[in-house]
């Protein structure tokens, strides 16, 4: 029998899903607490491994859309996102077999425990990215044209809206967007409906249980009280490659995104040093003047450089001390059609993507 996520798991999966996150996909702590109470109410769930899902099974993502920075604001009720992942079941005229979280990173790591736990179904042990991006579009389904509709979307007043079928997955990001927008800037969603055999191709395998393992590393660290930010590295085998003060936040939200820049102050072996990280929800790249030190699609993570607790984008403060940890990206999103979708050139910065290696300051 496969693990049977309970609190203790969803803890974990909390505290190591945001270092996945890079600093979007939601502050974990909302999307906690309903999945908290899901399963307190409904029992374990249990985490399927993709290899093992059926041929014939449907499977589908249920997550949060919107600014993170107005969802720690407009708090949910706790059924938008069963909601919505019933009225798609309705849609389609099938039942689930099971869900998938469609980002492994932050409160889209939790939501679809707490989906899963009230509709009494398992959880796939992949998702779309390996990571968390800021848009409907960017996930590995789309490098295998799997369609992200019919889609749902569902907000706490307890409007539920339908996208039967675009022409493709960048329309239905513009779509979706304008009623996340209109449903006051968060919304919880059900979409990438697909068949086991699909999404065996398509999910990113292992991503639950490796953000589970993050979180056990750091709590172990705690608990021996050994460097958390060394444990952090190593679990994620990613570097730690910038270590500094938070002089400056600009921070905004816009479009149904929170965008905007940090910058932080070197210290110890970076002092005299200065790094500025741009942000869409997430990290998207990260600079030392001209020099590109890091960039979408690898992963760029802000760590308290205290506690190794990861920040997210709308975490920030002014004074806080950080390490910025870089992991690289799934080899998905090495290939030209990766690039294409969501890489730097994407976000509109005109430099060429340089590979993070692994082990490289």
């Amino acid at each position: 029998m496969g693990l049977r996520l309970g609190v203790d798991d969803l803890e974990l999966i909390a505290l190591g899903a945001p270092v996945l996150g890079t600093g979007g996909g939601g502050d974990p702590y909302l999307g906690k607490l309903v999945a908290r109470a899901a399963l307190e109410r409904h029992g374990p769930v249990p985490l399927v491994p993709l290899a093992s899902l059926p041929d014939r099974a449907l499977v589908i993502a249920s997550a949060m859309m919107g600014a993170p920075t107005v969802f720690v604001e407009k708090i949910p009720n706790g059924s938008e996102a069963v909601r919505a992942f019933r009225a798609l079941e309705e849609f389609l005229g099938r039942k689930a077999y099971a869900t998938f979280s469609i980002e492994a990173g932050g409160l889209n790591s939790t939501i679809p425990i707490g989906t899963a736990a009230a509709l009494g179904i398992p959880l796939v042990d992949a998702d779309g990215m390996g990571r968390a991006f800021p848009e409907v579009q960017m996930v590995s389904p789309s490098l295998y044209d799997i369609p992200a509709t019919p889609m749902t979307l569902a907000d706490e007043k307890g409007n539920v809206a339908l996208l039967p079928r675009a022409v493709d997955n960048l329309w239905v990001e513009r779509f979706a967007r304008t009623l996340t927008v209109d449903m006051g800037g968060s919304a919880m969603i059900a979409l990438y409906p697909m068949s086991g055999r699909s999404a065996r191709r398509a999910l990113i395998p292992g991503s639950i249980g490796f953000a589970r393992r993050i979180g056990q590393r750091l709590r172990s660290a705690w608990a021996a009280k050994s460097d958390p930010l060394e444990a952090i590295r190593r679990a994620t085998r990613g570097s730690l490659a910038f270590r500094g003060r938070v002089t400056d936040l600009n921070r905004r939200t816009e479009g149904g995104f929170a965008r905007g820049s940090v910058r932080l102050a070197g210290t110890g072996a970076d002092h005299g040093r200065e790094l500025l990280v741009d942000f869409q929800n997430e990290n998207l790249i990260a600079r030392i003047g001209r020099r590109v030190l890091a960039s979408v699609p690898d992963l760029i993570s802000m760590l308290d450089a205290e506690t190794g607790t990861p920040i997210t984008t709308e975490g920030l403060r002014f004074g806080q001390r950080v390490a910025v940890l870089v992991v690289a990206c799934d080899p998905k999103w090495r290939t030209e059609k990766g690039l294409s979708l969501v890489g730097p050139r994407y976000f509109g910065y005109p430099v060429r993507y340089r590979p993070f290696a692994r082990g490289r300051r």
